[in-house]
């Protein structure tokens, strides 16, 4: 299979079926392409005529092409059923799928006022009310998590839910606002994962950047 992404400094959607590959061990090709540049689009239409143009995109080793980071979870949890990428008990499994349809769908405000950028630092900077909103429902999801399945992570071991929420977690790191003990030490959980650390290490070696999202209004 092929994982076609964007730069790993900032796209959020890129990094959350790569987790689940490494962290599983699910063997795949990985192919960066460059985001906002003027062939962005051809070259993911190229692989993945069907598609919008976008990445994440999984080509799976029959030539398909699945796109949409929660599709792309679905289609590996379908296929490698020996991984426990949804947690195994249904009442859990159908919480983690709201959990992360919500995270997929949801908090415009933290998306587009925080947005990923792994190598920057802006502590405390565009704490917007709608933003604050988004981060205290994010909050209060991890607390439920943690509280109704015990941790380390949000039901338990590592599943697609936290894949799902690992960039805001990174949003986290380089925009610091104000976040409860519980909230901060799930963060501190997930950015010590092997397969985060090895993304945000790539993160930081890549030279392409994107002038508006370098710098903070």
């Amino acid at each position: 299979m092929k994982l076609l992404i964007g730069d790993k400094n900032y796209s959020s959607w890129s990094m959350r079926p790569w987790l689940l590959l490494k962290h599983f061990g699910i063997p795949f090709d990985e192919q960066l392409i460059w985001l906002y540049e003027p062939d962005t689009n051809v070259k993911i239409r190229a692989q993945a005529p069907r598609g919008p143009g976008k990445v994440p995109c999984l080509i799976d080793d029959a030539g398909r092409a699945v796109w949409e980071s929660l599709a792309i979870a679905e289609t590996l949890a379908e296929r490698y059923p020996q991984h426990a990428l949804w947690p195994r008990d249904a009442a859990a499994r159908a919480h983690a799928r709201s959990i992360s349809a919500e995270m997929h769908a949801s908090f415009g405000e933290l998306r587009s006022k925080m947005w990923m950028n792994i190598r920057a630092s802006f502590p405390g900077r565009n704490a917007t009310p709608g933003a604050l909103a988004d981060i205290a429902r994010i909050e209060a999801v991890w607390r439920d998590c943690l509280e109704t399945y015990g941790g380390p992570f949000l039901f338990g071991e590592f599943c697609i839910a936290d894949a799902m929420y690992a960039p805001v977690a990174m949003r986290f790191n380089t925009w610091k606002p104000a976040l409860s003990e519980t909230a901060a030490a799930y963060v501190e959980r997930l950015t010590a994962l092997p397969a985060v650390n090895e993304w945000i290490d790539a993160a930081r070696r890549e030279t392409h950047a994107i002038a508006y999202q370098d710098e903070c209004p």
